[in-house]
């Protein structure tokens, strides 16, 4: 309290002077004193009084731990049962039949999580299959955006689910317990370690294949992709061989393609079968279906699908024409025979297959050491005049 001089001689005995200014002096009484020694100490006395609750809570908990533990075990025994019970109700889930063979038989599955952001009856449910017969690989070719990929981690989820005690979205499901799910899809690099997308694919493949058994399921979407036409399709190819002539594998096994030339793997591998996409095309438009039957493709429809998402009108007519010129010459495509009577005898193709003969016995003839840089220049100009004429 701040008390001016001329009025110092009034103050009680009581109040003790804690500050002299120019014009006043300031002062305390004890009360205040004790006020003020309240509130500095409270916050420590708080933090002490927490501390001791705490400690005293704790000590009362060790003592029915073990009561505690089951309890929270069973009530989340009652949580999950309880989730599962409601997503089932809510989404029509089926009870599947758990068995111990290798099949497994998905009627009118439904991936769950797409199911969910799609209005109610617009998914489309499909079928699967698998036995130890002739449905052990499924190849499964079509057009990009068509489903491929939804449709192949929609068979891992309805198993995954089966397996942890869930209904199933489906109208039927028997699914013969599998050991792992193994899963290669997606495509990403490791920057930190240096691995290219491609190297990063072939590491999970081999692990894939490593680790596998006959009780695995693998879901195996574009192997190969991240590299060349001829080394992706002979990868491809020679994973499938591997995993249906294998002993030690022999899975159920579903591989999403865009090799259509891998559909003639089912011509020769007894084991597998061939599904694709339907498509409707509408003059120059395509209908994707979403819906899944037998055969295998023969186109992916890349440029429809590059139009669809807003590229230029431009770069789309270009690309038909270029399309319509690699289809009419074959340049740069493996042709749908080659991998099927690849013949393991020969090692190396023909470097001037196709070539003019008279050229190159021309080109056999020349002496490059003998020829100055006009000659060589002059004498390759001439071989250039040939080649265009003969083309």
């Amino acid at each position: 309290m701040e008390v001016s001089k001329s009025n110092v001689s009034a103050i009680p005995d009581t109040y003790i002077r804690r500050q002299t200014l120019a014009n006043s002096e300031r002062y305390i009484v004890p009360e205040l004193k004790e006020y003020e020694a309240l509130v500095l100490t409270a916050k420590d006395k708080i933090n002490q009084l927490e501390q001791e609750l705490y400690r005293r809570v704790c000590g009362q908990i060790s003592e029915e731990v073990d009561r505690v533990r089951k309890l929270a075990k069973t009530l989340a025994k009652i949580d999950v049962v309880c989730s599962f019970a409601q997503i089932a109700a809510q989404n029509s889930y089926v009870r599947p039949v758990i068995d111990d063979d290798s099949n497994i038989t998905i009627t009118s599955g439904r991936h769950p999580v797409v199911e969910n952001v799609l209005d109610v009856g617009q998914y489309v449910a499909n079928d699967v299959h698998f036995d130890e017969g002739d449905s052990q690989i499924i190849v499964l070719t079509g057009p990009n955006m068509a489903g491929k990929s939804t449709f192949i981690r929609q068979v891992a989820l309805i198993t995954l689910m089966a397996q942890i005690g869930s209904f199933v979205p489906a109208d039927y499901a028997r699914i013969g317990i599998v050991d792992r799910i193994f899963t290669r899809v997606g495509l990403q690099d490791d920057l930190a370690t240096g691995k290219s997308t491609f190297m990063v694919e072939m590491i999970e493949t081999a692990s894939i294949l490593n680790q596998a058994t006959k009780k695995s399921l693998l879901i195996l979407d574009e192997i190969g992709r991240g590299t060349s036409t001829y080394d992706g399709l002979s990868i491809a190819k020679s994973v499938i061989e591997y995993i249906h002539n294998s002993p030690r594998l022999k899975c159920k096994t579903m591989f999403a393609t865009h090799y259509h030339e891998l559909t003639e793997l089912a011509e020769t591998l007894p084991n597998v079968r061939n599904f694709n996409v339907a498509v409707v095309e509408q003059g120059s438009d395509v209908v994707f279906l979403h819906k899944i039957i037998p055969g295998g493709a023969d186109r992916s429809y890349g440029i429809h699908v590059a139009q669809l998402a807003g590229m230029p009108s431009a770069v789309v007519k270009r690309a038909w024409e270029i399309l319509d010129h690699l289809e009419q010459t074959d340049i740069g495509f493996v042709s749908r025979n080659s991998v099927s009577t690849f013949d393991k005898g020969v090692s190396q193709l023909s470097l001037f297959n196709g070539l003019n003969e008279e050229l190159v016995a021309e080109l056999k003839e020349i002496d490059v050491t003998n020829l100055t840089p006009m000659d060589a220049i002059t004498r390759l100009y001439e071989l250039q005049q040939k080649a265009t004429g003969s083309q």
